[in-house]
């Protein structure tokens, strides 16, 4: 079949009152210009009710109503929370309440353990890797090994022991270590670790039995705080793979044994968005009992405000 250079022929097409039409953006969902001397609160409430920032305010409200029913929040962080800086505003959190269980790869185990001895962290890789000194400073890769072996042997776990070994001696920046002051708030804190991906592994005091045996018993732990998010909050940041396999194992789990975990809101807060977070904590635990959201941005810009926004909602 030939077809011809023809125009289509418009005399028969039929419009509508633009009045009629169902819109999905109104002038109630506007931004407002925020006012000078404005708060965060008035900030947040500023924000246009689309997409995004409706999100947003969401994730905020879901954390407060967990804080006033006592309901469980448990924040699953990556190395790189910690590496822009935002130990102070996680602290505080803690501090508040609003932390009832925190969780960790290897990597943010060790960024903490060096803000603690040293009041800094992240070496320069491509300064160090070509000269074999990456991952050599000594007292991360002696000292940390041994809080690790010392204390699984005692029967804790990851977390467990370095809160213990730091509250102990006492380092320099201690107050700065989430991980110890959670010790001291006896805010549980699990560590979940693949070996050979972290420079203490490099060491020879490292122990693949204590290693193993404490992430493990983390993951128990872990596990265990995940069965209480009934109507509770889990947000997951920085982490693409690790915490998110973790988190859907422990899901898994919860379910098993008939937890419920209803109403449950999760969080994946990230500068990319990536398969394994969208898919183990956005989408598949949450099916058909809760509501997960993606919030993807810079952690140094959207965990402070996001901070912010609930200290002021528990006072709203």
């Amino acid at each position: 079949m030939k077809l011809p250079y023809e125009e289509f022929d418009l005399s028969a097409v039929r419009t509508y009152p633009l009045a009629s039409r169902a819109s999905k953006v109104t002038r109630a969902d506007f931004a407002r210009p925020h006012q000078p001397g404005g708060s965060i609160r008035d900030f947040v409430d500023s924000l246009p009710r689309l997409l995004a920032a409706r999100d947003f305010r969401a994730v905020v409200d879901a954390i407060v109503a967990a804080h006033r029913n006592d309901r469980a929040v448990v924040w699953g962080i990556g190395a790189h929370v910690l590496k822009t800086g935002l130990s102070p505003i996680l602290i505080d959190l803690m501090q508040r309440g609003l932390i009832s269980a925190l969780a960790t790869n290897g990597a943010g185990l060790i960024h903490d353990f060096e803000i603690a001895l040293a009041g800094s962290t992240s070496e320069d890789v491509e300064a160090t890797l070509g000269a074999g000194a990456f991952g050599m400073a000594h007292e991360t890769g002696v000292e940390l090994n041994r809080a690790i072996r010392d204390g699984v042997g005692r029967g804790l776990g990851i977390g467990q022991s370095v809160g213990a070994y730091l509250l102990e001696r006492k380092p320099a920046h201690v107050t700065s270590s989430l991980v110890a002051v959670a010790a001291s708030l006896e805010i549980p804190v699990t560590v979940h670790v693949a070996l050979g991906t972290d420079i203490i592994h490099m060491h020879a005091d490292a122990s693949g039995a204590a290693i193993g045996e404490g992430s493990l018993r983390d993951f128990r732990y872990f596990a265990s705080a995940v069965s209480r998010l009934e109507r509770g909050v889990y947000l997951n940041c920085g982490s693409a793979v690790i915490l998110p396999e973790v988190f859907l194992k422990a899901v898994a789990l919860a379910r098993n044994a008939g937890c419920s975990l209803d109403g449950l809101t999760t969080v994946n807060l990230d500068f990319l968005r990536h398969y394994r977070p969208q898919v183990n904590v956005v989408a598949r635990p949450t099916a058909g009992i809760g509501r997960g959201y993606a919030l993807t941005g810079h952690h140094e810009l959207l965990i402070p405000l996001l901070a912010a926004a609930v200290v002021e909602g528990m006072h709203g």
